[in-house]
């Protein structure tokens, strides 16, 4: 277990894992993941979540190193996504007097993630054979609910010299999170906010692993962001403790920040990325010239090739910037297979407030312009630059003559 110091009283007890290749079998990882697990020691012992049940034993080894013989009072459940709630069965085989603090909705998913069958076929309590089944409902209901501490937003647990105060955070970015802020070291615990791919020990920056997480994950719901940044606005934070990633410590504003910038869907850098869905090389080599051209221009450009590059990848690198251009071939009367997906994601990720440039390429029929705008046309505040530029398989002196006057307007 990694040694990271967070508050005299409050310590670590995530795992990384560092042989899981996807994240929810879509994003790749190429440096793994961390689930992060913190323990506050007090008056009361305090388990901050679980973790996925690919490192159960893992975590319960490093959870009873912590206690050192001693028992948790509390678990707080502060999301049910099976990467944290993968391991409440074990725990509460563990210390069943250990009760749970959460708030209604996680209580009503509860049963949904974790088999209280099993849990309770294990406990000293069920030592009778019991054969009326209704019964053994009763009895595991009964057992539940001395176990259950529901809070609501703004209540408060005093647990000795911390206190726990309860934020609700519904579809940030699933109906039941909460976040957790303890008054006396001024720790938030952010949920899933704040966090990244990759383990602890991974050497990168945190923005870039942040952003590809928090645009592909969250980034649907960024009314409700806000809405939890402004009640985040009113408590003095020293330490944000996400259930992903780095404890951050210094410079919070500069997350909060970036964090407050892709929620509002607001560009974070001046640039355009150039998006290419190529069939036989020909529109990539048109997209390898504009992105050129605009870089003599003094443009921060980003070509990518969306056959080539993990689609999630680029609707990060989408939010980043300013403006974007699509240049795509037709196919079968609609787009290249890899750009329909990317635009896709890009709409459901509630793409906005940008400026973009079409290229579109056809030997015969040209029709990737009308089928791009159709996806993009319910966008807010999307501007479609003009000239919709249109190559019949490669440049002519018409077209290139076009794309000059596209690079003049992106470039404004």
């Amino acid at each position: 277990m990694k040694d990271i110091k967070i508050a005299e009283n409050i310590k670590y007890i995530g795992v990384d894992d560092k042989t899981i290749d996807l994240f929810e079998n879509q994003y790749i990882l190429k440096n793994g993941m961390s689930y992060n697990s913190y323990l506050i020691f007090d008056d009361k012992i305090v388990i901050m979540d679980t973790v996925d049940k690919r490192k159960t034993d893992e975590w319960l080894n490093n959870l009873e190193n912590a206690l050192n013989g001693k028992k948790p009072d509390y678990l707080v459940i502060s999301h049910l996504e099976p990467d944290h709630s993968g391991s409440i069965g074990a725990v509460l085989k563990k210390y069943p007097e250990m009760k749970i603090i959460s708030n209604e909705k996680v209580f009503a998913f509860l049963p949904q993630f974790i088999d209280f069958d099993e849990v309770y076929a294990d406990l000293d309590i069920n030592s009778e054979m019991v054969e009326d089944n209704n019964l053994q409902e009763e009895k595991i209901q009964k057992w539940l609910e001395d176990k259950k501490v529901v809070v609501k937003e703004g209540d408060t647990i005093n647990i000795g010299r911390h206190t726990l105060q309860f934020i609700m955070a519904p579809m940030v970015h699933w109906p039941e999170v909460m976040m957790t802020y303890e008054q006396t070291e001024k720790i938030l615990f952010s949920a899933d906010a704040f966090g990244k791919f990759g383990t602890l020990d991974t050497d990168e920056p945190w923005i870039d692993e942040a952003r590809r997480y928090f645009i592909n994950i969250v980034g649907k719901y960024g009314i409700q962001v806000q809405s939890v940044l402004k009640k985040a606005a009113n408590l003095e934070i020293k330490t944000i403790c996400a259930l992903h990633g780095p404890i951050l410590k210094e410079n919070l504003g500069y997350y909060i920040n970036l964090y407050d910038t892709w929620s509002k869907y607001e560009p974070e850098e001046d640039g355009i990325l150039v998006v290419c869905g190529s069939l036989h090389g020909n529109t990539f080599e048109v997209a390898q010239k504009f992105a050129k051209d605009l870089e003599a221009k003094g443009n921060t450009v980003k070509l990518v090739d969306i056959a080539r590059t993990p689609a999630p990848d680029v609707v990060a690198d989408a939010f980043k910037y300013s403006k974007m251009c699509i240049a795509c071939a037709t196919y079968n009367m609609s787009i290249f297979p890899a750009m329909y997906n990317f635009l896709h994601l890009l709409v459901e990720k509630n793409y906005q407030n940008r400026k973009i440039g079409i290229i579109e390429n056809g030997s015969w029929a040209p029709n990737a312009a009308n089928v791009i705008k159709g996806m993009l046309a319910n966008q807010k505040n999307l501007e479609i630059i003009e000239p919709v530029v249109t190559i019949r398989t490669k440049l002519n002196k018409e077209s290139e003559v076009k794309m000059k006057e596209l690079e003049g307007a992106i470039s404004k």
